[in-house]
């Protein structure tokens, strides 16, 4: 089983709850219509790991850039950063057809995290990828369509959420392909404080 890190403990989170379309920008560069209800889908433990690849059994990756949270006693404990790893042509097939999206979504090695810090409930999160040096996904939790609260609400509601397990929110836009050897930085930032910063390598 694969785990994440806050404060010094270890957690083993039994699933990730992911959301869909959660901003308008990102939502037009994939020529998506806005969803009337939150959309949800879920990654299992084995999706976790510490290594960005660029493929999976042949496959090209889209790299997703995303706020996540830990949950621990029903809330929201702490933040990082992840990447929501997607097989995109494959997930665009299976939308067309009408079929569940795990298998473009939640294959072993489509998650990764960076350590998580304490969430502080009255400020906004800002965050940054940058791929090689250049900027290339900025996010808000201003411009989310659901925050973190109302997710947890939604989630709640019908599924239960055990210590360890973790949300991610979303993406913006300026999601693209994963090219092996290029570099991965990411920084989240609370009302202009970093909190976090990490660095993958693309295999």
């Amino acid at each position: 089983m694969q785990s994440v890190k806050w404060n010094k403990e270890v957690f083993t989170p039994s699933k990730i709850i992911c959301v869909g379309r959660n901003y308008a920008a990102h939502i037009a560069e994939l020529n998506n219509e806005t969803p009337t209800n939150m959309v949800l889908f879920a990654k299992p433990n084995s999706a976790i790991t510490d290594s960005l690849n660029s493929e999976h059994l042949g496959e090209a990756l889209h790299y997703e850039t995303e706020l996540c949270f830990l949950v621990k006693d029903k809330q929201l404990a702490a933040v990082a950063l992840g990447l929501d790893l997607t097989k995109r042509g494959l997930q665009s097939t299976l939308k067309e057809k009408g079929l569940p999206w795990e298998r473009a979504k939640a294959f072993n090695g489509s998650a990764l995290f960076t350590e998580f810090v304490a969430v502080n409930a009255s400020c906004h999160y800002q965050f940054s990828l940058k791929i090689d040096g250049i900027d290339t996904q900025l996010g808000d939790t201003r411009l989310m369509l659901h925050n973190a609260e109302q997710i947890l609400a939604e989630v709640s509601d019908f599924m239960d959420l055990e210590d360890g397990d973790i949300i991610m929110t979303g993406t913006p836009e300026g999601v693209g392909k994963v090219v092996a050897n290029s570099s991965f930085a990411v920084t989240l930032m609370d009302d202009q404080q970093e909190l976090l910063s990490h660095q993958w390598q693309a295999l």
